[in-house]
């Protein structure tokens, strides 16, 4: 009985094996091989890295090349505009100089052509940073559909899907977005872009601009004939209908107060109009059934106010001059 157990040894058997592997030295084999499998791994995770920033880079030097390319030609016609249209809001914000309207404007000629519009409160027209705010935030309203008269060529042609008015003008606004990829923010979060999903974002980006937004840009750059401008001054009638908070222009449209209208020519820069006229008008419901919606109510009251603004500036462009002193006599 005592040799049965000399013979079968003392503890388990896969303790006795791994003394026996320690013993002739094939336990460090598989240390080595452990090691060996975890620098391969790691290593494969430093050369993907590599791998991925070196494609990264590629793939974003290439969409600024792209985007070099745009900017060398759109870039150099829109940003002086851009400059020139925002000097002129500037300068239209500051101290009123009175009315004045140029002989041409008489004419209404530009009322037929395509242009550019931004209505803005006065107080907002701080610097090119607030005007681009503001423009990018701004719906057209009935104030410009009221007083333009371009042809809508699409209705002309009996597109269904054509607004009852014409597709002008533009929106400063929309000439803002389309002409984005060109600025230097932009720019520079391409630049920045530290992954390949970020960097897939921009690259949908300037596809789109490419696809819709940069003939936008082109339109406007070279058909543009005037911009209209609108000045909202506030008035204590609209601070009442914010509850407290800032005046904005959703409110001061609902109540009458004075507009500074403004009409430059694009390519000279001249001031064809200044004027400054105050839209009030009362909404009379019609019909069996009377809308109470407030939202309803209010967009009902801003169209009528803006469109009766439309009427001051219309019948201002239709009067005759008065005859400068003395010339009657002549």
């Amino acid at each position: 009985m005592v040799e049965i157990k000399r013979r079968r040894g003392r503890g388990l058997p896969s303790i006795a094996k791994a003394k026996e592997d320690r013993a002739s030295g094939r336990g460090r084999w598989t240390t080595q091989a452990g090691l060996m499998t975890l620098v391969a791994v790691v290593g494969g995770f430093v050369a993907h890295g590599i791998v991925t920033a070196h494609e990264l880079k590629k793939d974003r030097a290439a969409l600024m090349a792209k985007q070099r390319a745009i900017a060398v030609t759109l870039g150099q016609r829109w940003f002086p505009l851009r400059d020139r249209l925002e000097g002129e809001i500037l300068a239209s914000a500051k101290d009123y100089a009175g009315d004045a309207i140029e002989p041409a404007a008489r004419r209404s000629a530009f009322r037929t052509q395509p242009g550019v519009y931004l209505r803005m409160r006065v107080a907002d027209a701080k610097d090119a940073a607030s005007i681009r705010r503001v423009a990018a935030e701004t719906p057209r309203d009935a104030f410009a559909a009221c007083l333009l008269r371009e042809p809508n060529e699409r209705a002309a042609r009996g597109d269904a899907d054509a607004a009852a008015f014409a597709e002008q003008p533009w929106n400063l606004g929309q000439a803002y977005a389309a002409t984005r990829i060109l600025t230097d923010d932009w720019a520079l979060e391409v630049e920045t872009a530290d992954d390949d999903l970020r960097l897939r974002v921009f690259e949908e980006q300037y596809d789109k601009a490419v696809r819709s937004e940069i003939p936008l840009a082109i339109d406007v750059v070279e058909r543009a004939q005037f911009l209209l401008l609108a000045l909202d001054e506030d008035v204590p009638e609209a601070a009442k209908l914010v509850e407290g908070g800032p005046i904005t222009e959703a409110a001061l449209q609902l109540v009458p107060h004075p507009t500074r209208v403004h009409v430059f020519d694009v390519a000279s820069g001249r001031e064809l109009v200044r004027l400054r006229r105050t839209g009030e008008a009362q909404v009379i419901p019609v019909g069996e059934r009377v809308i109470s919606d407030p939202e309803i109510v209010d967009a009902m009251q801003r169209q009528a106010n803006n469109c009766a603004l439309a009427g001051q500036v219309d019948l201002a462009l239709a009067t005759p001059p008065a005859p400068a002193p003395g010339a009657a006599g002549k």
